[in-house]
């Protein structure tokens, strides 16, 4: 499902424009992105918390010349840790 069915469904389900609710959820991902740029965790009880981690450099292998080992630097990537509801309602 991506983002304008995502809309399509929550429009129905609530009774908002699609276009509004587009709009909601364009304003959730970018207050959800710019917390998570600013260290800071969104945490949505039941559904799961967004973060971002360090991830740290290493060295990897180039895929265009396999036998030459590349260093890949160290860089933040961000993070989601599903909450126990959501967990329970995958189990079932």
């Amino acid at each position: 499902m991506n983002k304008v069915a995502l809309a399509i469904k929550l429009s129905e389900k609530i009774g908002l424009p699609k276009a509004k609710m587009e709009e909601i959820l364009e304003a959730f991902t970018a207050e959800v992105t710019s917390a998570i740029k600013a260290d800071l965790e969104v945490t949505l009880s039941g559904f799961g918390t967004f973060s971002a981690k360090l991830r740290k450099a290493r060295t990897g292998v180039n895929p265009q010349k396999p036998t030459e080992k590349i260093q890949i630097p160290a860089m933040r990537v961000p993070k989601f840790k599903a909450g126990k509801t959501l967990k329970d309602a995958l189990k079932s």
